[in-house]
């Protein structure tokens, strides 16, 4: 005795439509969407905006303000090691800065150079919040010289430190540093030009950090699929095949390509790839 088939029926496809066995266009194997979350998207969006504004301020401060060299120290932990490069401390991570954007150098001991809070003319800036500036980084006897070293390397003299301050007065966003070849006084002209390049910059890096603090949008409900909908979507999304789920599944492809093109409508979608991205967001494919 034959057993009847209860699967549900396909309509026949039009005239001119791809083999049913065979994914075409729109039902093409699409490749498994990176797992990557709202959040986890802003946050690099935002450290891509940081690293944009802060290297451009580097930039500017030399060729707007008359500078030698620019330099921007990012706040970090940083780890067990005291100011410049060789130097351990006791008592694990401490609180500082690293230069890690600069404009003008000539030798390399600025670069990535950690500045703990309090050293130095940045690392004081840091702490303080106020500008502060030296004619003579080396015969100033009002900073630390921890780094003279890789100030020497570099043949500065005059050196202004800035904080990248929020409007509202907040966080500390960073220490833009302008330092010139000569012995000279910093001008209210030259001073001011830098102070108002860090202020654009603080503006910038505060929005950037509101962006990553606002609170994701909650993923729209699922629409309702039927378990077998439910079953075919999850395998395609892995990126098999119609055939291959029709195997898998003792389905045969026409009825494969029948559930897909259900759940294509119920979503709102085209094609697998959006079939795919829309299951995930929706969070179809984390249900059992």
């Amino acid at each position: 005795m034959t057993r009847a088939d209860t699967r549900p029926a396909v309509p026949p496809e039009a005239p001119g439509a791809p083999d049913p066995g065979h994914p075409g266009p729109d039902l093409a194997p699409a490749p498994t969407p990176a797992l990557t979350s709202a959040p986890d998207l802003d946050a690099r969006a935002a450290d891509l905006v940081r690293t944009a504004v802060l290297g451009d301020l580097a930039r500017r401060v030399v060729a707007e303000c008359g500078a030698d060299v620019g330099l921007v120290g990012v706040p970090e932990p940083l780890p067990v090691r005291g100011p410049g490069r060789g130097h351990r401390q006791q008592g694990g991570a401490g609180q500082g800065m690293v230069l890690r954007h600069w404009a003008g150098t000539r030798a390399g001991l600025l670069h990535d150079l950690a500045v703990p809070a309090g050293t130095g003319l940045g690392g004081r800036a840091l702490v303080e919040r106020v500008p502060s500036w030296v004619p003579d980084y080396r015969a100033a006897t009002t900073i630390s010289h921890h780094h003279d070293d890789a100030v020497s390397a570099e043949d500065l003299y005059a050196m202004l430190s800035v904080p990248l301050v929020d409007p509202d007065g907040g966080a500390v966003r960073g220490v833009v540093y302008a330092a010139l070849r000569d012995v000279v006084p910093f001008g209210d002209v030259r001073i001011s030009a830098v102070t108002t390049l860090a202020a654009t910059a603080g503006r910038a890096l505060a929005g950037a950090a509101a962006w990553c603090r606002e609170k994701p949008r909650a993923a729209a409900p699922a629409p309702p699929l039927t378990p077998r909908e439910h079953e075919v979507l999850r395998w395609a999304a892995t990126g098999r095949t119609n055939p291959e789920i029709a195997a898998r599944l003792g389905l045969t492809c026409n009825t494969v390509t029948g559930y897909l093109k259900s759940a294509m409508r119920k979503l709102g979608v085209r094609n697998r790839t959006e079939l795919a991205v829309a299951a995930r967001e929706s969070g179809l494919l984390d249900r059992a």
